[in-house]
């Protein structure tokens, strides 16, 4: 299941309420801060408990699969 563009473009990153990226549907990135919060059943999780931190090498596969 897609998230909706318009959807996509009103969410933001609970903790520093900046932009996230979509990136293959399977969950939901903010670059800045290198966290990744999960989409589940095509919804988005977007607690700050629930995401996870990146790595450097993460980070660059992450940005390289981004989709918007």
């Amino acid at each position: 299941m897609a998230i909706d563009s318009t959807l996509l473009s009103i969410l933001a990153c609970p903790v520093d309420k900046g932009p996230l990226l979509l990136i293959e549907d399977e969950l939901l990135y903010n670059p800045r801060l290198r966290r990744a919060y999960p989409i589940e059943n095509g919804i988005p999780v977007l607690l700050a408990d629930d995401a996870r931190d990146v790595d450097d090498a993460e980070h660059e596969s992450i940005l390289a699969r981004a989709t918007s």
